[in-house]
């Protein structure tokens, strides 16, 4: 009886072993999908972005381009303004310039209260910069839970169990062939 009662407690604890294994591939086959679907969130969040940050820019950056020659023409008539001989016409050319300017300007800093093109490129690539770290940081978490799950599915007993139950295949860490062709070592794994 005593005999028996041994080899149900070791089946029951192999079955126990066995079911935490199977269940431990199973998460951390989960964690890798989930991983992968936060580098496409991030991914997808860039791709919207950046496209969206370069059309504000541009429209900065061609407020200004035709803000320009309008400010140096206006300097250009101020300076030909002389306190000893008096233009009414150069006068009144240099008043409605001010004006037209002023109204232009009012009607820009409402629909764009930040007109300076350098400080909206700075932010533009802070928020590029922010982007490519996001997507940075959910990759490297992705790549962790491959290894995590390559770990878990080819270490014993594990390989037994995923052998003989769960047959997950090892997934490919992320790679980037840009970045890898920029050294000139290569590991021999």
């Amino acid at each position: 009886m005593d005999m028996s009662y041994i080899f149900l407690a070791v089946i029951i604890l192999g079955a126990i072993i066995i079911f935490s294994i199977y269940n431990a591939i199973v998460k951390e086959h989960n964690a890798v999908q989930r991983g992968w679907a936060d580098v496409l969130t991030q991914e997808r969040q860039r791709s919207r972005i950046i496209p969206e940050l370069d059309r504000v820019l541009q429209e900065h950056k061609d407020y200004e381009m035709e803000l320009l020659p309008k400010i140096t023409a206006l300097r250009k008539g101020i300076n030909a303004l002389q306190d000893n001989n008096i233009d009414t016409k150069l006068q009144s050319d240099v008043d409605k310039a001010s004006q037209e300017l002023i109204k232009g300007i009012n009607v820009a800093v409402e629909a764009y209260p930040e007109l300076k093109a350098s400080e909206s490129f700075s932010k533009f690539m802070s928020e590029i910069t922010e982007q490519e770290e996001n997507v940075g940081a959910a990759v490297r978490i992705f790549n962790q839970n491959v290894a995590n799950f390559n770990n878990c599915i080819q270490a014993f007993p594990n390989n037994m169990v995923n052998g003989m139950f769960n047959k997950k295949q090892v997934i490919e860490v992320f790679t980037d062939s840009k970045a890898q062709a920029a050294f000139e070592y290569k590991p021999k794994f």
